[in-house]
């Protein structure tokens, strides 16, 4: 079978589901399992991966070999469980993106769970993308409503990821290395999916066991910018540095190990190969794409106007790939005007349809690669040459939803929803820009 043989939705539905299959810990992790200890083995973990992954180190760890051990994933993220597995290791489920009462309950069990361990004894530590909201513990003087006031306020403002992970590290008392810090003496492995542009694993859940280069400073600068609410004393403390993290060179660290199991590009890599395979050009522009959503769907949009008319460095026909992390910044609401749905992928679709003004040869799926775009329950958005005609059919304007921030008021009357499910892993964004 070729492309020529295929619907140009199915086509890019198949790349998605590709990517997405080679992101899944029952297919990378039993490669980097380290050898039993001489003591006891525990499993911690957060993450919308986290239940999946644990899953794996159940069915690939020696059955005769003590292993035990909690993680916390999203609420509905946990995988169906096959006979036999997880009867070892718990798996908790918490609120993502804003964090609630199970996901501080989820953090001191796994705090708990590390302490009193011997040098004897190993932790196996499964962290993927969605860990930070999900390992909530709040420093000193913070209350879990006033963490869930900073996630929201962060997410409305357009953060990127690594100014939301650099200040939740600093107030935490499990991010930013502190967990590794509680483990010790034991020796700590940490399993990781990469979410995150450059793939740095301090980055990825606020980095719980790895050490942590940001500062008190760099985190009051981005109180300062984004305006975050805080209490007088979470402030003071902030500012005189009373909650830095752990930094890289600290003996806590030593002898630990971390190992990325699952990448974007690897992600990017499979889908091109998939595509060249039915007989298609593939480019992968980059797996740190970031920005504001719908700009980055602009740009994405000029790029394939030039392809189709042979003035870019690809050629068509193709499929132009990219992965990262967007931003989206709500726009005001007007009095009367109904709340947007939608998230990332949805907000670039809508960017790539405005830049493409209908042209005829090109196609696209964007979709969050953990099966759900922000809080809603599609993944992301398809993108036809017919998207904005049919809307208009409907009554729909793009504009309209443009300014709400309402991808999902666009796309699903057009029944152009990419609906996968939770997808059990997470490297981030996929774009799938199409150009026949």
């Amino acid at each position: 079978m070729t492309f020529h043989t295929q619907d140009p939705r199915q086509l890019l539905r198949h790349l998605f589901d590709v990517a997405v299959q080679r992101a899944l810990p029952a297919h990378t992790l039993a490669a980097h399992l380290p050898t039993p200890p001489r003591g006891r083995t525990v499993v911690v973990g957060a993450g919308k991966a986290a239940g999946a992954m644990a899953q794996a180190v159940e069915r690939h760890w020696p059955a005769d070999a003590p292993l035990g051990g909690v993680v916390v994933t999203r609420y509905g993220h946990t995988p169906p469980r096959p006979e036999g597995l997880l009867s070892r290791i718990d798996v908790l489920e918490a609120a993502h993106p804003v964090p609630d009462a199970a996901g501080v309950a989820a953090a001191e069990r796994i705090m708990a769970t590390v302490a009193h361990l011997s040098a004897d004894d190993l932790v196996l530590c499964l962290i993927s993308g969605g860990g930070s909201a999900l390992l909530t513990a709040p420093s000193e003087g913070l209350s879990l409503a006033d963490k869930q006031r900073v996630n929201q306020q962060l997410l409305a403002r357009g953060a990127s990821i690594l100014e939301m992970n650099t200040l939740r590290k600093h107030l935490s008392r499990i991010k930013g290395g502190r967990l590794a810090a509680a483990c010790a003496p034991a020796r700590v492995v940490t399993l990781t999916i990469s979410d995150v542009p450059g793939d740095d694993v301090s980055v990825i859940a606020s980095g719980p066991t790895v050490p942590d280069a940001s500062t008190c400073a760099q985190a009051w600068e981005i109180v300062q910018r984004y305006r975050i609410d805080l209490p007088d004393p979470v402030r003071q403390a902030l500012c005189s540095g009373a909650l830095e993290t752990p930094k890289p060179g600290d003996a806590c660290f030593e002898g630990h190990t971390v190992r990325l199991i699952a990448t974007p590009q690897e992600s990017l890599l499979a889908a091109a190969e998939a595509a060249r395979a039915l007989g298609l050009n593939a480019y992968v522009l980059s797996d740190e794409i970031e920005g504001e959503s719908r700009v980055v769907g602009q740009v994405h949009a000029a790029l394939a106007r030039s392809t189709a008319l042979g003035r870019s460095a690809f050629s068509a026909p193709c499929v132009i790939l990219s992965g990262g992390e967007t931003t989206v910044t709500l726009q005001p609401r007007q009095a009367g005007q109904a709340k947007g749905r939608g998230g990332r992928a949805g907000e670039f679709c809508m960017g790539l349809a405005q830049g493409l003004a209908g042209h005829d040869r090109v196609w696209a799926l964007a979709a969050d690669t953990d099966g759900i775009d922000g809080v809603e329950a599609n993944a992301g958005a398809l993108v036809t040459p017919d998207s904005v005609a049919r809307a208009y059919a409907l009554g729909l304007t793009l504009d309209d939803h443009l300014a709400r921030n309402d991808a999902v008021g666009f796309f699903e009357p057009l029944g152009d929803l990419v609906v996968s499910g939770p997808t059990h892993t997470n490297v981030n964004d996929f774009r799938a820009v199409l150009v026949l």
